[in-house]
């Protein structure tokens, strides 16, 4: 039965993981020959397919010759790390893949160093080598590096390296040939990544890895049976290795599935090193054991790392709420912010003191939280959130706060202007390395340093950089960072934006509206260069007069105006303002609507 080999792949970012993937199904004929085939088939979610990333991590198995390999597809993004940590504990190996052009990045380091831990055998692919830009030699002294600094054992020193095409299906064991298919591949796994343990004669006992939801069946546990067999319709019971006084919870397994290519297989019954779904257990959720009645014995599991940043989500209260929404209650909101706890372990959700109608919502990054309020507004729902806020810790009697390792690749000529704006925002420089005509720079900087940078980013460095960020660690407070030096346009009466007053409105900035949007009072329609915010009227129409001289009704030029995407509404928000979240809009506003109140507080604060 050593016919079996499961393995997680993990990589950076857009290294091509998902690719890889696709190809491996297609070389081992997990497809009918006329069947039509989509590309980034694992990205099975609107969003993982719009944006090209992948949210939550997937199980798929393919076939070479007589053994099955489990493979777990495994988030980039370093928001999503509550995923990839978990899923290492199913698997008994890792493809690492490396791009061949940009190397090493932060998350290559971050999932490494986690796989390593667990003392886990690594296969190293240097992938994209088909790039005209690659340079695989250096690449490969970079992994090397890499794993030194991890301290790896000298047999995960010795991992053997594998040069890819992902997209061509290619594989070769040197990184001077270019391969005809993904032999290599397949047969490094199965030399090199060892079976899993397969003691069948054991009681049953599984550690649930990764969740499914389902409306008709409710949570579908899914991980690797640890030892012994699981029959359909067999009694069981559920424990937690953190939480040993709890009385554990009796079940029955209904239904049991197998993973094979894209799709979920019945199965009556499963052995040890298998990885399977399982329905039938209500409360079930990630860390729990399954094991046999009356054999509970948990299993330890890694404590998810504890999220870095917190947002209000609170129920909409502005002039236009519940126009746009399907789902706009307390009650509503709250349910689906739980349902989200279920399937996300890295969040946590909990009532803000003295309000009904709001809820703290704690994520690893900006990114994971803006996917969640992109889906909920898809899904119809309406609420408003605050701007982002970073969760500080008490250490050894100081105030601690979340600093990130940022490495970004950019043009030379932009060096300079991403050096000083790091450093204003108390960005520590570690390192610099020339990647061809580029250059590769490393920095310590505080989460909240990262707010709304991205952008002034991209503009310094005329799109072509690249910024990557990883959770590193808690230091000491840094002292304070302004946040954002522009002010903010302000409706200044509720109705339809027209175009003279747009047009009237513009000299004072850029605006974020066209003719025909309707506004209220209070509501942020565009950016003013100076540092206050400045009331503006832009439902003020022409009044006639009695006397029209020529040329008095000339076309208005209006300036195109700058429309938002989520993620920059959110970097965009200052301390005193909120984002109005429809599935139909987005709408800045400040918390205070009435400018007579605003201005008072705005006294008050400085007073």
């Amino acid at each position: 039965m050593d016919k079996l080999r499961n393995v997680a792949i993990i990589a950076h970012v857009d290294h091509g993981k998902t690719t890889l993937v696709d190809e491996m199904l297609k070389q081992s004929g997990v497809y009918r020959e006329n069947q039509e085939i989509v590309d980034r088939v694992m990205d099975s979610n609107d969003l993982e397919r719009e944006r090209g990333i992948t949210i939550m991590a997937k199980n798929t198995a393919v076939w070479y010759g007589d053994t099955k390999i489990n493979i777990v597809d495994t988030p980039g993004h370093a928001d999503f790390g509550g995923e990839v940590e978990r899923i290492l504990k199913m698997v008994n190996g890792v493809i690492l893949l490396v791009d061949a052009a940009e190397g090493p990045m932060p998350q290559t380091r971050f999932v490494l160093s986690r796989a390593l831990e667990l003392g886990h055998r690594v296969i190293v692919v240097v992938n994209k080598i088909d790039r005209p830009d690659q340079r695989i030699h250096e690449v490969i002294d970079e992994v090397l590096e890499l794993l030194m600094d991890l301290d790896a054992t000298d047999e995960q020193l010795d991992s053997p390296m594998l040069f890819c095409s992902g997209r061509h299906g290619t594989a070769s064991y040197s990184p001077d040939v270019i391969g005809t298919d993904l032999k290599p591949l397949f047969e490094t796994i199965l030399e090199y990544i060892p079976a899993p343990a397969m003691d069948t004669e054991a009681p049953f006992q599984m550690l649930v890895s990764s969740l499914d939801y389902n409306d008709y069946v409710g949570r579908i546990a899914i991980g690797r049976i640890e030892r012994g067999v699981i029959r359909q319709n067999q009694e069981i019971e559920v424990c937690n290795y953190h939480n040993p006084d709890a009385p554990s919870m009796k079940a029955k397994a209904v239904s049991l599935f197998q993973f094979d290519g894209l799709n979920r297989v019945p199965v009556t019954e499963a052995g040890a090193g298998n990885i399977i779904a399982m329905s039938g257990i209500g409360d079930i959720t990630i860390g729990d054991t399954i094991c046999e009645r009356g054999a509970a014995e948990p299993l330890p599991f890694v404590k998810i790392s504890a999220p870095t940043l917190e947002m209000t989500f609170s129920v909409n209260d502005s002039p236009f709420a519940g126009r746009e929404g399907k789902f706009v209650t307390s009650r509503q909101i709250r349910d689906r912010l739980m349902r989200e706890t279920l399937k996300d372990v890295s969040l946590r959700v909990s009532d803000v003191p003295d309000s009904t109608d709001s809820f703290n919502v704690a994520g690893r990054g900006e990114m994971s939280l803006s996917i969640l309020i992109e889906t909920m507004r898809r899904e119809g729902y309406e609420f408003q959130v605050s701007p982002p806020r970073v969760l500080y810790q008490e250490i050894d009697g100081k105030k601690c706060e979340p600093v990130e390792r940022v490495v970004v690749d950019v043009p030379q000529d932009s060096m300079g202007a991403v050096m000083e704006k790091l450093g204003a925002r108390k960005g520590e420089f570690i390192e610099m390395t020339p990647v061809g005509s580029r250059m590769k720079l490393e920095f310590l900087v505080p989460s909240r340093g990262l707010f709304g940078y991205r952008n002034e980013f991209l503009t310094d460095t005329k799109g072509e950089g690249i910024l990557a960020s990883v959770f590193e660690r808690y230091e000491p407070y840094k002292g304070d960072i302004a946040r954002r030096n522009t002010g903010s346009l302000i409706a200044f009466e509720t109705g339809e934006a027209v175009a003279y007053g747009i047009w009237n409105a513009q000299e004072r900035g850029a605006m974020f509206i066209t003719p025909g949007t309707k506004v209220y009072a209070g509501m942020v329609v565009g950016v003013c260069p100076k540092q206050d915010d400045v009331p503006v009227n832009v439902c003020r129409t022409k009044h006639l007069t009695n006397t029209r001289a020529s040329g008095s009704d000339e076309a208005l030029r209006l300036i195109p105006p700058r429309i938002l995407s989520l993620e920059q509404c959110l970097e965009f928000l200052a301390d005193d303002e909120l984002l109005e979240v429809t599935p139909q809009n987005l709408r800045l506003r400040k918390s205070i609507l009435d400018h007579s109140l605003r201005m008072k507080a705005v006294m008050r604060a400085r007073g």
